[in-house]
């Protein structure tokens, strides 16, 4: 059979206004419509979408040879503290997230005031937003629209200022560099540069390093630190979460559904009361790990922190269209034949919000990742990393982050919305981009004063 529901009225749609978040419900509508496989045009471009737990990872495990290879659509290719008042944390987290690469990489942290540092991590910023705006989607469809289409160029520029950026990095490694110590990947590779320095096939090269270090850079900071962005205003939406389940703060009732308190309805009195006691987050970090600062040991302990960690992930949907593969040879699928060379999106929502294996798959619920008895259970369909050969490079440190960012955090803070806001008035609405931020808003870290 031939892969041919060709859903024109998508190609129309999708063109009006071309944003990868807009995409992703029309999407996941027309999978309910016709089926868990189908062909939509964007522009010009055939693209197959694979819906549904089954088929995405149908696709990804049992077919990955065939779905094996990474798509690069055309903009791609073309780039080859504030003392409980409120505050907007993504610059910040961004910065603390970045650092961590950085020590990796470059083997030293920079000072959160650097001013090449933060300018790097802004253009990085900035092009993952541009990335997914209708601009640059019109030009993934028409790349001979590329010359009219100004922030193509200013995503080229942005990439172009952060690889001189590390080039000049690496260049200071060069001449800095002493005997085999290394101390980050940067000195490891140049170390290994030069035993293939005689070797004119060699990978190890100067522009391998500063792309490898660029993709490093770009994959391991704007997802984590949207995710822990995401963390700290689901911690304040959901307050239940975050606190204790007594009488004032709320909990589960005898249904084991949330009972979510509204804090700011509540007297000063009331409001400092709540604040001054550790919620069930807080609860097990204290019991857990009191004090001292937190280690992924303490995690095998910690079944409900571990809950909530995958229920954000899940929740956010951070990457809902995954990225795009493309097949390396025709391929019969599930009934369909999918021409070689045609991409593939993989459409992760469709399994992170698959009814046949999430209880309340648009709410956010923790107890997706729990039994009757509190205990920590994995869900199959739980793949915010995508699956197969193309999984997340980054999952493991992603997860490391996630945990050790989360505890601190909560050890030390209590996240509330600003005066004046309720926890309904909090957005859960994401930004438009490459990836699904959370609408910036301020939010109040009120420091727990036993910690």
């Amino acid at each position: 059979m031939s892969c041919n529901q060709r859903v024109r009225s998508s190609a129309v749609t999708s063109l009006t206004k071309p944003t990868l978040a807009f995409m992703v419900v029309p999407f996941f509508q027309l999978s309910k419509q016709y089926g868990s496989v189908f062909t939509v045009y964007l522009g010009p471009r055939r693209v197959v979408v694979l819906a549904g737990y089954e088929t995405v990872m149908d696709a990804l495990v049992n077919y990955e040879e065939e779905f094996g290879a990474r798509d690069i659509w055309p903009i791609f290719r073309d780039t080859n503290k504030e003392h409980g008042k409120p505050f907007e944390a993504r610059q910040d987290v961004s910065v603390a997230v970045s650092n961590i690469i950085c020590s990796i990489v470059y083997g030293k942290r920079f000072e959160y005031s650097d001013p090449n540092f933060v300018k790097m991590i802004k253009r990085t910023a900035e092009n993952t937003k541009i990335v997914g705006m209708p601009g640059i989607q019109i030009y993934n469809c028409f790349p001979f629209l590329g010359p009219l289409i100004s922030s193509r160029a200013k995503a080229i520029e942005n990439m172009e200022q952060n690889k001189a950026e590390i080039l000049s990095f690496v260049r200071e490694s060069q001449r800095c560099q002493q005997g085999d110590d290394a101390k980050g990947f940067i000195d490891a590779f140049l170390h290994k540069q030069k035993q293939e320095s005689q070797n004119p096939n060699s990978l190890f090269n100067d522009e391998n390093l500063v792309v490898t270090v660029l993709n490093l850079f770009v994959a391991g900071t704007d997802t984590t630190a949207m995710t822990i962005c995401w963390c700290l205003l689901l911690m304040a939406k959901y307050p239940e979460v975050q606190r204790k389940e007594d009488g004032l703060v709320g909990g589960f009732d005898s249904h084991s559904h949330l009972v979510c308190p509204r804090i700011l309805s509540l007297t000063t009195d009331d409001q400092a009361c709540l604040l001054s006691q550790p919620g069930q987050l807080q609860q097990e970090i204290d019991n857990t790990i009191g004090t001292r600062p937190p280690k992924m040991e303490d995690q095998k302990e910690m079944t409900y922190t571990k809950a909530v960690i995958h229920e954000i992930q899940r929740f956010s949907n951070i990457v809902p269209l995954n990225l795009p593969h493309k097949v390396t040879t025709d391929v019969h699928f599930r009934g369909y034949l999918i021409p070689k060379g045609t991409t593939v999106i993989p459409l992760l929502t469709s399994v992170l919000r698959d009814e046949a294996h999430w209880a309340t798959p648009n709410e956010f619920n923790p107890s997706h990742f729990l039994d009757a008895d509190g205990n920590f259970v994995e869900n199959k369909a739980f793949l915010p990393f995508s699956a197969g050969p193309r999984v997340c490079v980054g999952k493991t440190l992603t997860r490391m982050e996630l945990f050790l960012f989360l505890t601190a955090l909560l050890q030390n803070f209590t996240f509330t919305p600003p005066p004046g806001v309720t926890t309904d008035q909090l957005d859960l609405t994401p930004a438009i981009g490459l990836l699904l931020s959370p609408t910036p808003q301020e939010l109040c870290a009120i420091r727990r004063s036993q910690n």
